[in-house]
């Protein structure tokens, strides 16, 4: 393979593998949990909402570019070099992380954020019934607890979000495997 072309591809690689690992652990670890501490339960949501979709095509886009750039055959063989390379450790870890991926983004993801959005709803409907009702919407679920559906939605969606970040976490432990091996391969020439 022309060296040059090899050069942009291992380039694309190492910043691509590089920016997927540091938004993953930047979003997880970082942003969520200042946007929780700093932001109103309904602004959390809303950020939360927006975020999240972008944020596992994003990962997914980065993983896919990521695999397809592995050194030392690049693009037009990517996937092919991950298969046939010297050692299948490399390609393990892009399995796990886009196998945990492809479960976030198709389906743990979308689950969760329907069922965040379904307890956000029943809990408007019913402070606005007691509201209409009482006067006084915010002292109803303190006293009563919540209703036998409200909890059915809590648990779901409980499972649901750990769904979300066990795989997260399992993307992010794959990708730091997959990054010590490929330290392991850089070289460095001292001029």
């Amino acid at each position: 393979m022309n060296p040059t072309l090899l050069n942009v591809f291992s380039t694309i690689h190492l910043l691509s593998y590089s920016t997927l690992l540091g938004t993953s652990l930047y979003q997880s670890f970082i942003l969520t949990k200042l946007a929780y501490r700093s932001l109103p339960r309904s602004s959390f949501i809303s950020l939360q909402k927006a975020v999240f979709p972008v944020y596992f095509r994003l990962q997914t886009g980065l993983l896919i570019l990521s695999a397809v750039t592995v050194p030392p055959f690049g693009l037009p063989f990517g996937g092919w070099s991950l298969v046939t390379g010297r050692s299948k450790w490399d390609l393990i870890p892009f399995c796990v992380a886009g196998m945990s991926g492809a479960l976030n983004l198709g389906v743990y993801e979308g689950r969760t954020r329907r069922l965040m959005l379904e307890r956000v709803e029943r809990d408007k409907r019913l402070r606005d019934s007691v509201a209409t009702v009482y006067g006084a919407a915010d002292s109803v679920e303190r006293t009563e607890g919540p209703s036998d559906e409200m909890k059915r939605l809590n648990r779901l969606f409980s499972k649901n979000h750990a769904m979300c970040i066990h795989l997260n976490l399992v993307t992010m432990v794959a990708m730091l495997f997959y990054g010590w091996r490929l330290a392991s391969r850089i070289s460095i020439e001292v001029l």
